[in-house]
């Protein structure tokens, strides 16, 4: 029995004549090519997006954003990659009139347009909700972690650090010098003068970068400063999104140089609030998150918040001692109440911590009948935050509802952009701009196709359309 045969090369067929035969009527590419034709990219501040009247012409912009597009969709990111796919892949050929940029082209667009890229994300939200898709009434926010470009050889503590300090002034030093002796001579010093001079332009930028590091510091990534160090990861940065409930699509995102989540809550859902048109959001999020103060900042702008609060577990006395719940808070006296009946009046404030520290009078607590069963020491003391009524409140609100419905929401967007856009969470730019570049990248290729998915080629095409 023999093989399935195909055709011969040397046989005419009625191939189609035309690109656009072979693309479908609602193939991503159409998608893609209807998104960016609605773009103002000029008012959006994309570098050349109006071209000048003498010298070579540049490559439009929107022929360049919809190869990224494209390649994020494909989880193709790197330039040469995407150089390659330009000259064989027939949708690409479609998309940009058989435009063949080259790889250094395809990187320069990408490193020189990361603010133009969150604007144009921020287009394609403002869509979104036009179109029905984003309600703008929950709003879940999370923040995982992408290792950076730079390895974790690059990582230095205090010691290395100023170490290769002394280094980098030594090599400084040396370099002058041999830059004052070829500037005395004539000929062919002269080249190797201009060779030294952006030997030491490098290390002296170096140097500065090594003095913007904050001294509190200590671990430093001498290929990357700009990057943190991640317990079990390596250099790296904290992406954060805020995902609509409604369709699971992403309305704002950050990337951070912050280990935690803890100072994030009140820029993302200023971020959220702002993209969405300043509706009054309930935004929901883990522990992590909790903070009294920035939660209060955006009660007060209407967002409500819902963050479980954990607290500390009273461990003295094989935690048999009374617990801050027996306390009563007298809001007007500005003091506890112990189930004595006694005052814990307010002693002393920690504005580095946030808390405000009450104490019994000793007198009080020695003539105590329940003294045993509530402090070891001479006395009761309690804190309190200063943001403590915030901290309750979003801590009731944070329902098993309200997070069941933040892990539905904001999980599984984590992992589209980290496994089917990213491939692996990993940046290929260097630095928190081209970080940001990549996410604005990764976050708009996952609403284009999360809106794909939920209203179909033809629909999408048409609302584009409008």
């Amino acid at each position: 029995m023999g093989y399935v045969q195909g055709q011969s090369r040397d046989q005419g067929s009625l191939f189609p004549v035309s690109l656009d035969e072979l693309i479908g009527p609602e193939h991503v590419c159409r998608v893609i090519a209807a998104f960016v034709a609605r773009l103002d990219l000029k008012a959006l501040g994309f570098a050349r997006a109006h071209s000048k009247a003498t010298g070579r012409p540049p490559y439009d912009p929107a022929d360049l954003l919809m190869l990224y597009l494209y390649g994020y969709l494909n989880r193709v990111r790197s330039s040469r990659l995407l150089e390659r796919e330009c000259q064989r892949n027939i949708e690409l050929m479609w998309l940009l009139h058989r435009l063949t940029p080259d790889h250094k082209t395809i990187a320069e667009f990408r490193r020189c347009n990361a603010q133009p890229l969150r604007r144009a994300g921020a287009e394609f939200v403002r869509f979104c909700a036009e179109a029905g898709l984003i309600r703008g009434e929950w709003v879940a926010v999370d923040g995982t972690k992408f290792q950076a470009v730079a390895s974790g050889k690059a990582i230095l503590d205090e010691v290395q650090r100023a170490e290769l300090q002394a280094k980098l002034e030594q090599r400084i030093a040396q370099y002058l010098q041999e830059l004052e002796a070829a500037d005395q001579q004539q000929g062919e010093a002269e080249l190797d003068a201009q060779a030294l001079r952006q030997a030491l332009a490098r290390l002296q930028l170096q140097q500065a970068e090594l003095a913007k590091v904050d001294s509190d510091k200590q671990r430093y990534v001498s290929t990357e400063p700009e990057a943190v160090v991640l317990k079990g990861k390596g250099p790296g940065y904290n992406v954060q999104t805020a995902v609509d409930a409604e369709h699971a699509l992403i309305v704002a995102h950050e990337v951070n140089a912050q280990a935690g989540d803890n100072g994030c809550l009140q820029r993302m859902g200023e971020a959220a609030q702002q993209t969405l048109g300043g509706t009054e959001l309930k935004l929901v999020a883990d522990a992590g998150y909790a903070n009294g103060e920035q939660a209060q900042a955006l009660e007060d702008q209407g967002v409500r918040v819902h963050v479980p609060v954990k607290r500390a577990v009273n461990n003295q006395g094989e935690g048999d001692l009374f617990d801050q719940g027996r306390f009563t808070y007298d809001a007007q006296a500005d003091a506890y109440v112990c189930p004595a009946d006694k005052l814990l009046q307010r002693k002393q404030l920690h504005r580095a911590g946030k808390v405000v520290i009450y104490a019994a009078q000793p007198g009080d607590c020695g003539a105590c009948a329940m003294k045993a069963r509530c402090t070891q020491a001479p006395r009761r003391t309690l804190s309190r935050h200063l943001y403590e009524e915030a901290l309750q409140r979003i801590h009731q609100r944070a329902t098993p509802q309200a997070m069941r419905l933040r892990r539905c929401t904001v999980e599984h967007p984590f992992a589209a952009l980290k496994f089917h856009i990213f491939e692996k969470p990993r940046f290929l730019m260097r630095g928190l701009t081209g970080a940001g570049a990549e996410i604005a990248l990764a976050t708009l290729a996952y609403n284009v196709k999360r809106a794909l998915a939920v209203l179909g080629g033809q629909q999408m095409l048409q609302k584009l359309a409008m």
